[in-house]
């Protein structure tokens, strides 16, 4: 189930009172600390101060730096509170002032009778805007929890989903034990970020849990050591268990790319039909080897239809010549 997550101005002023070199502080509308951020764009004030308050985005921090204080100071007092009012009825989630200037009266004023927060910083209007738009790019990312396992496969983050009591868990344990680690089991979540990069990861209450059917919950990391689990890995390759069905005409060569699409990211994928007799753990291994040299541009099955197709050309031209015959050897080498 895919969500858009939001963040409060009481926890935007927890986390970045804690940001190396953010330091926030709270000086008035501290009745709208409910209020919440909704896009990690930090907005300028810019245009809305001059009259243009419908240039002001709904959701988005507004940033007070030197020219805005400077232009504020600049209008008559009535002038404030007007230009201030305009932007205040907006939906504006806290302003936050930078370079440790003293904001105007009028503008706590307005933040305090509209329940807007005003921060405070003393970092630079640059420094603040890189620092918030990176808290806001980590909480604020697209979401979505997937019913599945992550694990860290020789470097290369590898979801495993299919059916309720498929085997997941059993095929995770098995990759674990032969020193593959651990992100997630049964519920994984997966944040968005650049657009096409997927991180996933395990809510903290089941961190280092996994479910085995008659077992029950175990500890990896108090099992199998501290190496045994990691929190946090790229998604990168899906391998999907199905169901063994003897009428459906499965993949034999691999000549054809299948992907997953998640958060709208299309992730390559393999589909793994589960069987009696078979080895799933080692099987997702050498699947996720295949992708691995894949990634690096060796595609088996395509290397072999090449020489296949090379091989019927030569036949077609006719037998080759002594010389000829070296030059191929050559060339296969």
């Amino acid at each position: 189930m895919a969500y858009t997550p939001s963040l409060t101005i009481g926890a935007l002023l927890a986390r970045g009172s804690g940001f190396a070199g953010l330091e926030l502080r709270l000086v008035a509308g501290e009745h709208g600390l409910e209020r919440r951020v909704l896009h990690p764009a930090i907005q300028k004030t810019g245009l809305s101060l001059a009259g243009m308050a419908d240039f002001v985005h709904a959701g988005r921090v507004l940033i007070f730096g030197d020219s805005e204080v400077q232009y504020l100071s600049s209008l008559p007092p009535s002038a404030r509170r007007r230009t201030l009012d305009a932007i205040f009825q907006h939906d504006v989630p806290c302003v936050l002032v930078t370079n440790g200037l003293e904001p105007p009266a009028e503008l706590l004023d307005a933040g305090q009778a509209s329940n807007v927060p005003i921060l405070l910083t003393s970092a630079t209007t640059a420094a603040a805007i890189t620092k918030i738009t990176a808290l806001l790019d980590d909480r604020l990312a697209p979401r979505e929890v997937v019913h599945g396992v992550l694990l860290d496969i020789l470097g290369l983050g590898t979801l495993i989903v299919g059916d309720s009591g498929i085997g997941k868990s059993e095929c995770a344990l098995d990759l674990v034990v032969s020193g593959h680690r651990l992100v997630a089991d049964d519920a994984v979540e997966v944040r968005r970020r650049a657009e096409s990069v997927l991180i996933g990861s395990c809510p903290e209450l089941t961190r280092h849990h996994m479910e085995i059917r008659g077992i029950g919950l175990i500890n990896i990391r108090d099992m199998f050591g501290v190496a045994s689990t990691r929190r946090s890995k790229r998604v990168e390759f899906v391998v999907q268990l199905e169901r063994w069905d003897p009428g459906h005409d499965y993949e034999r060569l691999g000549l054809d790319d299948a992907f997953y699409e998640l958060l709208g990211v299309a992730i390559p994928m393999v589909r793994m039909p589960v069987a009696p007799g078979r080895n799933l753990a080692v099987l997702v291994e050498v699947a996720a080897r295949n992708q691995l040299l894949r990634v690096r541009g060796q595609h088996a099955a395509r290397a072999l239809v090449a020489r296949a197709d090379r091989r019927i050309l030569d036949a077609e031209a006719g037998p080759l010549h002594e010389d000829d015959e070296d030059d191929e050897q050559d060339l296969e080498r």
